[in-house]
């Protein structure tokens, strides 16, 4: 058979050939040196008693294993409208909400409903991999927008880069892989450029609730007019601790959500039941318990903020916030994906290369706070203190 050459000329996932990697570590080394694996950003934690007992009652029940509506459960659609409404002061209605399974697949039905082949479609570095991957897949071509020194995109350096070929621009607030929280009003001044091109702004807000502030992450729900230029995607997987579940949400314009439920139709029809009726349960009955995981996320980070502020074996925070550190190694000339390779196997540690994220070698890695308690956060410096002395012994 053949092959579509799109589809072939697409990376292999980052997280597949990281965990391929750590395959070919030793395991008699954990009996004295036990895998620190921070690649992934996947919870550390069980999902809330609520949610489980519901999960629980719907595996039981007859109908728990049908389909669902392709739009998603009703009240589920209400309670993210409703939970949305409130956290942004703004108007979000059940009819501008496709639940989706997982916010990789919310992405990939809104650009598949917004572009094909030849367009374009500007995103700010370090991008998520998983979007560049499926754009270029797609025959859609990612324009990289370079961010500000604080890795902050900026809508005016943005504007340049728009052509008539350009469908959408993509932020993720706070970032993936850098943390870094796209301020309000960068993101206001994003929405307006996009509105003045007649162009979409996709909003990747999966991290949202692990930013250090509960303030509304954008205003823009408040605008009568949002629905004519912002897609705003959302994700359970982390918030409600349900990443095997892939419970995510398009929030857009029903016109736009349209297209959106022709393609899941074709793709899964509906999200799967269960995971929808977690979800629900989660954002209704939960909220005690997803105030402390976020303020356990935040404990996680500042271990590891302390662990790494003096630049262990020369690797430098760059960012760090929601469920990630932007660290900098310091192997000036080496590429970054033989640095990975010896962290995992000579020192135990498991990270993903920068170069995941970036059309470049930036000397970057990927380091997932989620499994990082205080413990883990002291073998991490001690590991790449260790790491490092290859540079200080000129190697």
């Amino acid at each position: 058979m053949r092959i579509d050459p799109t589809t072939a000329a697409g990376i292999d996932s980052p997280i597949g050939a990281a965990l391929a990697l750590a395959a070919e570590r030793d395991p008699a080394r954990d009996a004295e040196h036990p895998l620190l694996d921070l690649s992934q950003a996947a919870p550390p934690y069980a999902p809330a008693p609520e949610v489980t007992e519901r999960v629980v009652e719907v595996a039981r029940d007859p109908g728990g294993a049908g389909y669902a509506p392709v739009p998603g459960l009703p009240p589920l659609r209400r309670a993210i409208a409703g939970e949305l409404s409130g956290d942004y002061a703004g108007t979000v209605t059940p009819d501008d909400v496709v639940v989706t399974a997982g916010c990789n697949q919310a992405f990939v039905v809104v650009a598949d409903a917004l572009a094909g082949p030849g367009d374009e479609v500007i995103s700010p570095l370090p991008y998520y991999f998983n979007h560049d991957m499926w754009l270029r897949m797609r025959g859609v071509t990612p324009v990289h927008l370079e961010p500000d020194e604080h890795l902050v995109p900026r809508a005016a350096d943005a504007e340049a880069l728009i052509t008539p070929r350009t469908r959408a621009i993509v932020l993720v607030t706070p970032g993936n892989p850098s943390g870094v929280v796209v301020p309000p009003a960068e993101i206001v001044a994003f929405a307006e450029l996009a509105r003045r091109h007649g162009i979409a702004l996709i909003v990747d807000e999966t991290y949202r609730s692990f930013r250090d502030t509960t303030a509304p992450p954008h205003p823009l729900f408040a605008d009568p007019d949002w629905r004519s230029t912002v897609v705003s995607l959302h994700s359970y997987s982390k918030d409600l601790a349900l990443p095997g579940y892939r419970v995510g949400a398009v929030v857009a314009a029903p016109e736009l959500n349209r297209q959106i439920l022709k393609l899941l139709d074709c793709v899964a029809i509906c999200a799967p039941r269960i995971g929808q009726e977690a979800a629900l349960a989660g954002l209704t009955r939960a909220g005690a318990w997803r105030a402390d995981r976020v303020a356990e996320i935040a404990r996680r980070r500042t271990w590891l903020g302390a662990a790494l502020a003096d630049r262990p074996g020369g690797f430098e925070i760059v960012s760090l916030g929601a469920f990630f550190a932007w660290v900098r190694h310091p192997f000036d000339g080496r590429p970054t994906l033989d640095v990975v390779r010896e962290l995992v196997l000579e020192h135990d540690t498991l990270v993903i290369p920068g170069t995941a994220f970036l059309p470049d070698d930036r000397r970057m890695l990927r380091v997932s706070v989620g499994r990082v308690d205080e413990p883990a956060a002291a073998t991490l410096a001690q590991r790449l203190t260790t790491a490092g002395s290859r540079v200080a012994a000129g190697h």
